[in-house]
């Protein structure tokens, strides 16, 4: 069989509620996320040797069993009693700790690869069990459109067509810093500064029904919990906000735990202008690239 090549796409969390600390050690959450027309490949050919190996261009990124494209593949062969293995050639454009999913994106990318090729011997349901087995962010990759995922990230469900067609196509810059940052320490974070930094599960709720239920754009339904606990760190994250709301107005969060953060282009934005400030703002290493919302 030849090289299957999979899209693996880069997430944005437009509405990112933290709701509370769970026994089992996770948080709840109600996030409204949307996957982007940008994001990296990932080539799935026949291995030789039989078993699951991989190669990425960047090499900051892992290619052992840490990476979550072979424990994914391990979990997959473990649930369809599959012999044999799989090269995976990951081309990777998603940056490392961005809060992009990039991660996640790539290991359901490689149990799609992998259901597909052995005849599909897992359905959704399974195959979205299993997702959840391998990180919280994962089953929502399973969707090609926004979604809102709830409980610690499991629970997800397509939003609404009228809600969704006002987020569809709609045109973002991604930026990063020159760092990233840790989920676990940001999760940490809200733990110790708890329940500060908590929103109760039924406001978040009422928020969200609040724009579900209305024709508001996509502007209105920003939101993120996490970025106080993690602004009061790296002061450089709101400075920018500050920056394009102030000059270029617009409306610009971080994703998830960061480090990356997005903004919502107008028709009339001067996206070189912005790009060029976000560079004099943080550095030429800056990461910046405009994309869609899928």
């Amino acid at each position: 069989m030849t090289a299957t090549p999979i899209f693996s796409p880069a997430k944005i969390n437009l509405f990112l509620a933290i709701t509370g600390r769970r026994v089992d050690g996770y948080h709840d959450l109600v996030s409204v996320v949307a996957p982007l027309g940008f994001g990296d490949t990932l080539q799935v050919e026949p291995s030789p040797e039989g078993r699951f190996t991989m190669e990425c261009d960047d090499p900051a990124v892992p290619t052992d069993e840490s990476n979550l494209v072979l424990r994914a593949a391990t979990a997959f062969a473990a649930a369809t009693g599959g012999r044999g293995g799989a090269h995976f050639r990951l081309e990777k454009r998603i940056p490392v700790g961005a809060g992009l999913g990039g991660g996640s994106s790539n290991a359901v990318a490689a149990l799609r690869a992998l259901n597909d090729r052995a005849g599909r011997p897992l359905a959704a349901g399974r195959l979205a069990a299993l997702a959840a087995s391998l990180g919280s962010d994962c089953p929502l990759f399973l969707h090609d459109g926004p979604v809102v995922m709830r409980g610690r990230g499991e629970r997800v469900e397509a939003l609404p067509a009228p809600a969704a067609a006002r987020l569809r196509g709609r045109r973002i810059l991604l930026f990063k810093p020159g760092f990233g940052i840790s989920t676990p320490w940001a999760y940490g974070r809200m733990v110790a500064a708890a329940p500060r930094h908590y929103l109760a599960a039924t406001e978040a709720e009422a928020r969200l029904a609040a724009w579900l239920d209305g024709d508001a754009p996509a502007e209105d339904l920003l939101f993120n919990g996490m970025e106080a606990v993690v602004d009061a760190k790296y002061l450089a994250l709101p400075m920018l906000r500050d920056v394009l709301r102030e000059e270029f107005d617009l409306a610009s969060r971080m994703s998830g735990s960061g480090s990356a953060g997005f903004a919502l282009l107008r028709a009339d934005t001067p996206t070189g202008a912005v790009t060029a400030r976000i560079r004099e703002v943080w550095g030429a290493a800056a990461f910046v690239t405009e994309a869609k919302i899928s």
